[in-house]
């Protein structure tokens, strides 16, 4: 997991613990967690793109013939 995300995500489990309903980010942990977040998309976006190039469409046709 990615620095900012798992800050992020510790922070949120602190703040859920006080019952507190806001929570604060100073602006460089935001942009460290706007990048990380970015980031992730951006690879499964490619991981997406290779796999639709990867998958191979299989035709099978079945012929019943005649039966006596």
């Amino acid at each position: 997991m990615m620095l900012h995300i798992k800050k992020f995500i510790d922070k949120m489990s602190a703040t859920e613990g006080k019952q507190a309903k806001d929570i604060v980010l100073p602006i460089s942990e935001a942009r460290g967690l706007r990048d990380d977040i970015s980031r992730l998309l951006a690879d499964l976006h490619e991981l997406s793109k290779e796999k639709e190039k990867d998958e191979e469409v299989i035709s099978v046709t079945v012929k019943g013939g005649g039966f006596k």
